[in-house]
């Protein structure tokens, strides 16, 4: 499969209201909704990049910046970044407004990856990203390092392997010490 398919094709934006039920004893959202919420919008995002039925293979950088507060309206907006052979990072970007107050702010972001797989559950190839935009430029050139991190990581990949990350790991200052 080698069609390619722009980044904003992929972007799905969700909606939610916190209600009692989804808060914690400070009022506030309980990070594991948050969390479901946010896996459910990027494998929207995933399934419309690929077309296929996806799985949700790893949940990174999630940052806790702000909480959101019972009430709050929660608009979390997903895409795809890049895609590797059957796999697809997306960047999830979380606001909370306060409509009363007129306030909305962004308080979460996180990269989750998903795998395209067939009927029988076997990974399937997906098509690449073209991104478009200045910021999916970045996040489509940031998506290797951030994979070879995670697969370094997750020790599927020897950080010498890790290209993209020499730098980060001084690879290549090591072997010229030994």
């Amino acid at each position: 499969m080698t069609k390619k398919r722009f980044a904003k094709q992929s972007e799905v934006v969700m909606t939610e209201m916190v209600l009692p039920n989804d808060t914690n004893t400070l009022n506030n959202l309980m990070g594991g909704k948050l969390m479901h919420w946010m896996d459910v919008v990027a494998a929207i995002a995933a399934q419309k990049h690929s077309t296929r039925i996806v799985v949700t293979a790893s949940a990174d950088s999630i940052s806790f910046k702000h909480p959101i507060a019972l009430g709050n309206v929660v608009t979390l907006k997903a895409k795809v970044t890049r895609a590797f052979n059957s796999s697809m990072e997306v960047f999830i970007e979380v606001f909370a407004e306060d409509i009363p107050a007129n306030k909305k702010i962004t308080t979460h972001r996180a990269f989750f990856t998903f795998v395209a797989v067939d009927q029988g559950g076997r990974p399937i190839e997906v098509p690449e990203v073209e991104p478009e935009t200045e910021e999916e430029i970045e996040l489509y050139e940031g998506a290797l390092r951030r994979r070879q991190l995670r697969l370094v990581l997750a020790k599927r990949m020897d950080p010498k392997d890790a290209v993209e990350l020499k730098s980060i790991f001084n690879l290549d200052e090591k072997k010229e010490a030994k």
